[in-house]
């Protein structure tokens, strides 16, 4: 018993229920096309068909082949399955020509230019049509392309995105070309329009995304301007991240095999990535550019050299005040003795600034000698400031700095620093975060936290810190070590970063199975080639990095 015609007819309704919910479903582009071709010959039951998009190319408007699909030949192009097209394929037909005249010969050209959809019965027999094309493609493959069915795919606001064709519907019980019907029109109708809305969506929420992308471009390049010491930073770290990332996301051994991020995920963490520094831009510049102990808004070691200047001054007068009052004694013996108590005067002082300035200099590690010796010139000489009162050599802010044991920044300036984390967080949180994004603020506000809880600004340890965050963190001490553009030091050798990266493993600081996939894959190498000078990659032998485990 055949079926019924409207029993035929709700089930195509059902199967475009179905193709909707598969379309809105869809992310993937190309995924997208492709199943909208496919969905549309299904429905219809045609042979094969082609998927054009409207696009702006050299600066005309023009109708590109995206997917093209044919049973009877078995193509497939484009699409995100399909092969690639032929190098001399003609990818684009143009809605106008040269000279500015709308080219109506072709059936998809006319469908766009007067927003219909055409319905061909026999290519062979159509004048209103030019099919040459078409022929001389059956004569090549020994196909026949008879009936044509076109259908302009419009947006939410009536605008023409694109364009479907089917060619050569066939009876579903004889397999013979036959034509499209009026039912089959208006199911391609609706098809189209559900195709529209999906991809329409797609591209607003690539647009989206760009938008986004964008604005965090725009924080970035702010921070770049603001400090040329840290934009090259908010860079590289998110590259490295998602480096890191891919890595882990491949690695077979032990916990990390469960590590399966999908592409929303992973974007999630490269969105931190790219946001995890997003609150210096209000950390006061001289504090993040200080590159050296005493420097605020200009480095006051001047000031200093200075003072050093005006003990020199000092010392030649009580000289030449000595010399005369031995020449008026006529007791040139004395002379002698003056000029070298003067020559040993400006040795100590020379040893002295020299000292100072040394000092000035951040370093990993300051002694408490060399502290103490700072305290001791500040206090064991004097000077008449331009208030004409005498003063310690030294202020006791100028003492505070110079002694600072590691690197350039004193407790109050890096309280300064580390705040710059808690409000990444307080900004980050205050943002409407989709759900595929809901991680961001907690991944970008945790790149300073380690594994021992000594990290900060929350102090958070192993049981409460994520994979994802474990990556960044990986990732921005990395690029620290290895950047070239600090104010308060040069960029370390690769030798040199590995090792310290290895003893920050032992100390229990970052992820000993990240570090391991870091050293394994070879990641330090491919960032190098990329982002570090050739005097920083010096040979490394992985056997011999604490910390890592081959």
């Amino acid at each position: 018993m055949q079926p019924s015609h409207s029993s035929d007819l709700l089930q195509r309704l059902e199967h475009l229920n179905r193709i909707g919910i598969a379309l809105s479903k869809e992310r993937d582009t190309l995924k997208l096309l492709d199943i909208i071709l496919i969905a549309a010959k299904r429905l219809l039951n045609a042979d094969g068909g082609t998927l054009y998009r409207l696009v702006e190319e050299q600066g005309r408007q023009q109708l590109r082949f995206d997917v093209i699909y044919n049973d009877s030949l078995q193509i497939h192009m484009g699409g995100a399955t399909g092969t690639d097209f032929p190098k001399d394929f003609p990818r684009f037909i143009p809605l106008y020509n040269a000279s500015g005249q709308p080219n109506t010969g072709m059936v998809v050209t006319y469908a766009v230019l007067h927003n219909t959809t055409v319905v061909v019965d026999d290519a062979y027999a159509e004048q209103n049509f030019d099919f040459s094309g078409t022929h001389r493609f059956d004569q090549r493959t020994g196909y026949c392309s008879r009936s044509f069915l076109t259908v302009p795919m419009k947006n939410h606001e009536e605008e023409i995105i694109g364009v479907f064709q089917l060619i050569n519907a066939l009876d579903p019980e004889t397999g013979q070309v036959q034509t499209f019907s009026p039912a089959d029109r208006q199911l391609a109708e609706s098809l189209a329009s559900q195709a529209a809305i999906a991809l329409t969506n797609q591209q607003l929420i690539k647009q989206l995304e760009k938008l986004f992308e964008a604005l965090i471009a725009l924080i970035n390049t702010a921070i770049d301007h603001k400090s040329p010491y840290t934009g090259g930073h908010c860079q590289r770290v998110p590259i490295l991240t998602m480096m890191i990332a891919e890595a882990t996301q491949r690695s077979e051994q032990g916990r990390l095999k469960d590590f399966r991020p999908t592409a929303e995920e992973l974007y999630e963490l490269k969105i931190a990535g790219l946001l995890h520094d997003c609150g210096k831009i209000t950390t006061p510049v001289h504090v993040v550019d200080k590159a050296t102990k005493l420097e605020t808004l200009f480095d006051r070691i001047h000031l200093v050299d200075t003072r050093f200047e005006v003990l020199k001054r000092d010392a030649e007068i009580e000289l030449l005040k000595g010399k005369l009052a031995a020449l008026e004694r006529r007791d040139s013996a004395a002379i002698p003795l003056l000029e070298q108590q003067f020559r040993n005067r400006l040795t100590e002082l020379d040893e002295d600034r020299s000292f100072v300035r040394h000092s000035n200099i951040g370093s990993e590690f300051m002694d408490t000698a060399a502290q103490e010796r700072i305290r001791r010139i500040a206090t064991r000489q004097h000077w008449i400031g331009p208030d004409g009162q005498e003063h310690d050599f030294l202020s006791e802010d100028e003492v505070h700095n110079l002694c600072i044991a590691k690197g350039t920044l004193n407790p109050e300036e890096r309280i300064i620093i580390e705040e710059h984390v808690a409000l990444t967080m307080r900004m980050l949180n205050q943002l409407p975060w989709p759900k595929h994004l809901r991680n961001v603020a907690e991944y970008a506000g945790s790149h300073h936290e380690k594994l021992d809880g000594r990290g900060y600004h929350r102090g958070l340890d192993e049981s409460a810190l994520s994979l994802p965050a474990r990556i960044i963190c990986l990732a921005d001490v990395f690029e620290a070590l290895t950047a070239r553009d600090r104010p308060y030091k040069p960029g370390k050798r690769m030798s040199e970063v590995l090792t310290i990266l290895g003893r920050m493993v032992q100390d229990h600081q970052i992820d000993a199975d990240l570090f391991d996939v870091f050293v394994r894959e070879g990641i330090w190498q491919d960032y190098a080639r990329e982002h570090m000078q050739p005097e920083q990659i010096d040979t490394v032998d992985v056997n011999q990095i604490p910390g890592y485990t081959p």
